[in-house]
């Protein structure tokens, strides 16, 4: 099989590698369609994000759907020609956080495209059973690759405790904070306020799910008045004043990836009893995003903007630098140049 390989930074070339064989509890999938992530291109641009190093080659590429072809012994058989959606991780099912059912905290954890843990920027890769989802037919590959970001949606949506009614602050409208405007939408919040720089990433939220957008170099985002705060941007000035935003009793959602350390507004915190929360992936969400997309609530297909082939993935991790770029998705069985969606 062809596998797109990061050997350097900004260096990636195509392979052929065995295609695997599945253990007893796997599932062989070929793929049909990958996202592409911030954190794939920080590992293309800088070979690192935060404590995690890219130390060898590595496979990026951790939103992913495709075809089960093939089975471990304990798996049945009929699941072979099942499309599913491929939730990319493998915790350790007896650590203290696996059976607390927070499996996506498991210290153990393999993930995706996570040094050194090979992605799925490859024709074939094996998942366990479990974590490969079946998808309805009337969800495509595209849509059912990004279960995994409109997963991070659900699990900050959750942490936010959105409701009917509620009101929400997110700032950054790339593809997570668009994606999560679109969860508020669909779990009741009549208010969803985003906040981004860039002029087109304003107008691309009001199509997903904003009620509302500001640009904070303008608009005085600490004088809002919110009942939640996801931060999507990893912006130290946006925390802030995000925070400020948030009425009593509220909570705050960290989920952008920026620096390790920010300053943050403790007397506004403690004086309204705050809750303070971060999103680390999610877990026991894939049932809800099929729903989501299934039902129509949440659009997937629209955030697909530009296709790519794996003789293509370098164009497509640098596709977030094109205008009204939203997301980029490289299908394995696509040969020749990247094109606009």
């Amino acid at each position: 099989m062809q596998a797109s390989v990061l050997t350097g930074v900004h260096e990636i070339r195509l392979e052929e590698r065995p295609v695997p064989t599945p253990a007893s509890d796997e599932v062989l999938v070929q793929v049909t369609a990958v996202g592409v992530c911030g954190s794939d291109a920080h590992y293309y641009r800088e070979g690192r994000i935060g404590d995690y190093v890219v130390g060898g080659p590595l496979v990026l590429g951790h939103e992913a759907a495709g075809v089960i072809v093939a089975v471990g012994n304990d798996v049945p058989g009929t699941r072979v020609g099942q499309r599913v959606s491929i939730e990319p991780q493998r915790p350790d099912p007896t650590s203290a956080q696996s059976r607390a059912g927070r499996y996506n905290l498991c210290p153990a954890m393999e993930f995706f495209a996570t040094p050194p843990i090979d992605g799925a920027l490859a024709e074939f890769v094996l998942i366990q059973s479990t974590f490969a989802h079946d998808i309805p037919d009337t969800i495509s590959d595209e849509a059912a690759a990004l279960f995994e970001p409109l997963s991070v949606g659900i699990a900050s949506v959750q942490k936010a405790r959105i409701s009917a009614g509620s009101s929400v602050l997110i700032a950054g409208a790339g593809p997570v904070g668009i994606v999560t405007a679109q969860v508020a939408r669909a779990f009741g919040a009549t208010e969803v306020i985003v906040t981004d720089l860039d002029a087109s990433r304003r107008a691309n939220a009001t199509t997903f799910g904003a009620t509302r957008v500001l640009d904070p170099t303008i608009e005085d985002v600490r004088t809002l008045s919110v009942d939640a705060f996801i931060d999507a941007s990893g912006a130290a000035r946006a925390v802030f004043d995000g925070i400020h935003a948030v009425r009593p009793a509220g909570t705050v959602v960290l989920v952008g990836m920026g620096g390790s350390d920010y300053p943050l507004p403790i007397s506004v915190i403690q004086n309204r009893e705050l809750v303070l929360t971060g999103v680390f992936r999610y877990a026991n969400t894939w049932p809800i995003a099929r729903d989501l997309v299934a039902s129509g609530m949440v659009d997937l297909d629209a955030m697909v903007t530009a296709r790519f082939g794996l003789d293509g993935v370098e164009d497509a991790l640098n596709a977030d630098k094109q205008s009204g770029s939203i997301k980029a998705v490289v299908i394995p069985g696509f040969r020749g140049e990247g094109k606009n969606a």
